[in-house]
């Protein structure tokens, strides 16, 4: 029949709406019941306009629009909107949507891309005719109110089948202007550009866009940045630490801004910062039936990937890892040809036969090197192949080979055959990187590195400290582009670069001077997006791309650190921790080969010393520094730790804590002696201790001075806190009460004192603070020493405190500061240095954390004996009396003590065999318990050994 090998269809003409002053008008047949016109577009934009046509013979119109990226119909009168519809969701990705809209009599719909379920209907009370013309994506010259509406703001995408009634619009004819009008159209061609393919979100960051640009989506990835290029975490537990983070669980990004992604550690925050890694295997293990046919393979995965890991070992300075292997009748080697018998694999995947506190290639365990094997034909404990227990345990620290992924058993088939392996997790202390540094001595030395040549991405990282006023921290040239970051001003740090269009730069400005000798610290980027500068904690400050620039950074010269090409404009002083793209760089061993610049920078202190707390002292060392809490009632890193450090006061019992000595008074005329003493004044006092007792009156902590002032915190007869402050010795001692309860009731007491001038705040067991005025003076003169319990020494002190005084205090005392001393911490821990003098008895305890109404039974820890001042032999009878009994009792407990471990310990030998019977025949009911049994075996052997001995003597 009548047929052609040809299917024709219909042309798709698109046409793209360039801008938001784009449109196109379309005639209609003004008056028709019944209103149909569908279309289908594509945009990345949320917001825009698809339609507006008005009523015919109403003063009202339709409206198609994109909000939110849903489709809205909205039907309205001037002044009111009669009908809104919403349908669809998400149309703004980017792909091609149909809409279908209809009218007729009295009811709308709403249908997007030919899906019922995201139709939308409503029914209206009003009978719509069709207009005359229809304005798709926007109006002219911003729209005309009487005929559309442009309120909601131009459409920029694509649209193509557009149909008005049922009857498909001929863009050929719109185009030759032959039907329609528009204005910036492209006709024939869909111009919508995909920003997303390629997508330039970095690190797993999801990519969205508009018209004209993408935006990056950096949640749950770990960076930040407009392309998720940096790191929202720190690369090291060393960096965590510097900024005065305590022990703890944190991300960490060992390459930075690199591909490898963030994994938890654990950070130990000592004075040595150790970065610890767990795997999944931590139990001690028991291992039999294991031959060479049959090998007992065990894997070891850690929370982080080995590439993730062997970024952190590179970083550190020092790592180790602890292996265990206890073994009977189970070799490591076997004597005759020296094989290995048993082996572990390490993260480059080859094999090793050294153990733990071994060096590589030596086939020894850590007693083989130190010459204590238990036989000493053997480089190994377990060589031996003794039928009990023994073992070969160690640290394995060469980096290379750390850390331990898998450990191979073979030799636990023969009779009573076996063994038990343990490992340890990976341990890590310092960041070489964080503390790398040089010292640039001359404005025309620099040291220089490869180029960044290609990179999508540039980012800068370092820290720097000067005095002088400018200088370029670094420079990277190309042809066209190059990247300079310098210090402007020493007040204004300027990132300047030109990737291809012209120089750009972003400029930082601090309210305060730059070039202190302080360390500061500078992070710059620019990627296709943006480029931004920070400096230390101020706002950072960015620059949109220019959109013709180059996407990668084309840079062929070398990297210039600390000067330029040209060898103007050279940096003074020190840069440290320089990273590049995530990169350390290693600015020491770059720095001894070079003239005029020095490997390390000296002078930490200056700016991380304010990260030593309540006293602590900043100590300097090569790599950074360290807080020396030796005089702060506090211990930990930074000294903020809280330490409870109690004793126990017998009766008669003194601690002075000497503030001068008084020989220099004494060579001195007393008319001068303000002048040596002015470092000693005060005019603030910041004190709290905890105290527990049932003795009333009592002087709690007396601080006199050389010129007859004083301090004196008392308890009165009837159990009353008493403060008396003697600032002017030619007046009476200003005396505030604190009389709400009596404080002798044997239940622990926390007070605190705070005097600022005139004004005292007491505050007691945390309560509402009090308020007191003082009359006496302002400025504590001259002090002298600070006394806990009995005054021995002469004192121009009030009646009331003398009272106090003659019964001295009984009891406990606990966390005692006054200011930055920590009087009880140094007479208990550091007695020999310290300027200290204790006399009568005084022991250390626990009693600041007990309970109870009287703790004065349980004062029997550590006895103090390593005291600047001697004992006073002067001792009440009494005293002795107990302190005789005290020692006898000691003995006959001691005595008892021994009898019992050793029957204790002749028992457990005894039913040795019957126990590991036992264990055997019940087996392994679960992991636990196996390891539970297999521990207390190993310990039933330890214990027999030890006891030998024990016999013996």
């Amino acid at each position: 029949g009548n047929m052609s090998f040809s299917c024709l269809e219909p042309p798709v003409v698109p046409v793209t709406f360039l801008s938001s002053s784009s449109y196109l008008a379309l005639p209609g047949t003004p008056g028709q019941e019944e209103v149909s016109i569908s279309f289908q577009f594509r945009t990345w934009n949320k917001e825009g306009l698809l339609l507006s046509t008005k009523l015919h013979q109403a003063s009202g119109g339709l409206l198609l629009y994109l909000s939110d990226g849903k489709v809205k119909m909205s039907l309205y009168k001037t002044g009111k909107a009669l009908s809104d519809i919403t349908a669809g969701a998400v149309l703004n990705n980017g792909q091609w949507h149909s809409v279908s809209f209809s009218a007729k009599k009295n009811r709308i719909s709403v249908i997007v891309d030919n899906d019922v379920t995201l139709s939308a209907h409503a029914s209206i009370h009003l009978q719509i005719y069709s207009g005359d013309t229809f304005y798709f994506g926007g109006c002219p010259n911003g729209g005309n109110n009487t005929e559309c509406n442009s309120s909601f703001g131009g459409f920029q995408g694509c649209m193509r089948l557009i149909s008005i009634g049922n009857k498909a619009v001929d863009m050929i004819s719109v185009q030759q202007n032959v039907f329609g009008n528009f204005s910036d159209l492209q006709i024939d061609l869909c111009g919508i550009i995909d920003r997303c393919l390629p997508n330039y979100c970095e690190h797993g960051g999801e990519c969205s866009q508009s018209w004209n640009s993408f935006y990056c989506s950096c949640t749950n990835t770990g960076y930040k940045g407009a392309t998720c290029h940096y790191s929202v975490y720190e690369q090291s537990c060393e960096a965590y630490k510097h900024r005065g983070n305590t022990s703890g669980f944190y991300n960490i990004d060992s390459d930075g801004s690199g591909p490898l992604g963030p994994f938890l550690v654990y950070c130990n925050m000592t004075d040595t910062t150790w970065t610890i890694i767990q795997h999944n295997n931590t139990n001690l293990t028991r291992v039999k039936t294991a031959n060479r046919e049959n090998l007992h393979t065990v894997f070891f995965k850690y929370s982080a990937s080995l590439d993730q890991l062997q970024a952190t070992i590179n970083h550190a300075e020092h790592c180790e890892q602890e292996l265990a292997y206890h073994c009977k009748k189970s070799r490591l080697f076997d004597k005759q040809d020296g094989v290995p018998l048993s082996w572990w694999i390490g993260r480059t995947n080859e094999t090793q036969t050294y153990w733990g506190g071994s060096l590589p290639a030596v086939q020894k365990c850590a007693c083989g090197l130190e010459g204590s094997c238990i036989d000493s034909q053997h480089y190994c404990n377990c060589d031996a192949d003794r039928d009990e227990w023994s073992n070969d345990t160690g640290f394995l620290s060469y980096k290379d080979h750390l850390p331990v992924t898998e450990i191979v058993i073979t030799d636990t088939d023969r009779p009573n055959s076996e063994a038990a392996y343990k490992l340890g997790p990976l341990l890590c202390r310092g960041d070489r990187a964080f503390w790398n540094s040089a010292s640039f001595n001359t404005e025309t030395s620099y040291l220089h590195f490869p180029t960044f040549h290609g990179e999508l991405s540039a980012d800068v990282s370092f820290f720097f400290k000067t005095t002088a006023s400018s200088g370029v921290f670094l420079e990277n040239l190309g042809i066209q582009d190059f990247i300079r970051i310098e210090l402007y001003s020493p007040s204004e740090v300027i990132f300047s670069f030109d990737v291809g269009n012209g120089p750009s730069e972003v400029i930082v400005q601090s309210l305060t001077s730059l070039n202190d000798n302080q360390w500061h610290y500078v992070k710059a980027e620019r990627n296709i997006k943006e480029a931004s500068l920070q400096v230390d904690q101020l706002p950072q400050k960015s620059q949109a791309a220019p959109p013709d620039g180059h996407i990668r950074l084309q840079l062929n010269s070398q990297l210039f650190v600390g000067g330029t090409a040209s060898r103007q404009k050279g940096f003074l002083g020190c840069i440290r921790s320089l990273h590049l793209n995530g990169i350390a760089l290693d600015l020491e061993e770059r720095a001894k080969i070079t003239p005029g610049v020095e490997p390390g920078c000296p002078g930490h202190c200056s700016s991380y010393g304010n990260l030593c707390h309540n006293g602590g002292k900043c100590r300097e060392k090569y790599s950074g520094f360290s807080c020396d809490c030796t005089f702060s009632a506090y211990a930990g890193p930074f000294c903020k730790k809280g330490k409870h450090i109690s004793a126990y006061f017998g009766t008669g019992t003194s601690v002075t804590y000497n503030f001068q000595e008084y020989y220099t008074l004494a060579k001195n005329s007393s008319s001068h002696a303000s002048s040596f003493y002015a470092d000693m004044t005060l005019n603030r006092e910041a004190i709290t201790f905890t105290f527990r007792t049932t003795r009333t009156p009592s002087l709690l902590l007396y601080v006199s001075s050389f010129y007859k002032e004083y301090l004196s915190v008392i308890l009165t007869k009837n159990g009353d806190l008493q403060i008396r402050y003697k600032l002017d010795s030619h007046q009476d001692p200003d005396v505030f009460s604190i009389n709400f309860k009596s404080l002798a009731d044997g239940q622990l007491q926390h007070v605190k004192i705070n005097r600022e001038e005139e004004v005292l705040f007491v505050e007691v067991n945390q309560n509402e603070r009090m308020k007191f005025i003082l009359s006496s003076g302002t400025e504590f003169n001259a002090i002298k020493s600070l006394t806990l319990g009995k005054v021995l020494e002469n004192s121009d002190a009030d009646e009331e405190t003398m009272k106090a005084n003659s019964q001295g205090f009984t009891g406990c005392l606990s966390s005692v500061q006054f200011n930055h001393i920590a009087p009880l911490k140094a007479a208990l821990h550091h007695g020999s240095s310290a300027p200290i003098v204790v006399k009568g008895h005084f022991t250390e305890s626990n009693c600041g954390t007990l309970t109870g109404a009287d703790s004065t039974s349980s004062e029997t820890t550590h006895s103090f004996a390593d005291h600047s001042g001697p004992i006073d032999e002067g001792e009440p009878l009494a005293n002795a009396i107990r302190s005789d009994s005290a020692i006898i009792g000691g003995v006959i407990a001691v005595v008892i003590f021994i009898l019992l471990c050793i029957t204790a310990i002749a028992i457990r030998i005894y039913k040795k065999k019957s126990i590991y019977s036992k264990n055997e025949a019940k087996g392994s009911e679960n992991e636990d318990s196996a390891e539970s049994a297999l521990k207390s075996e190993l310990s039933m052997q330890n214990t027999a050994n030890e006891n030998q001995k024990e016999y013996f003597f």
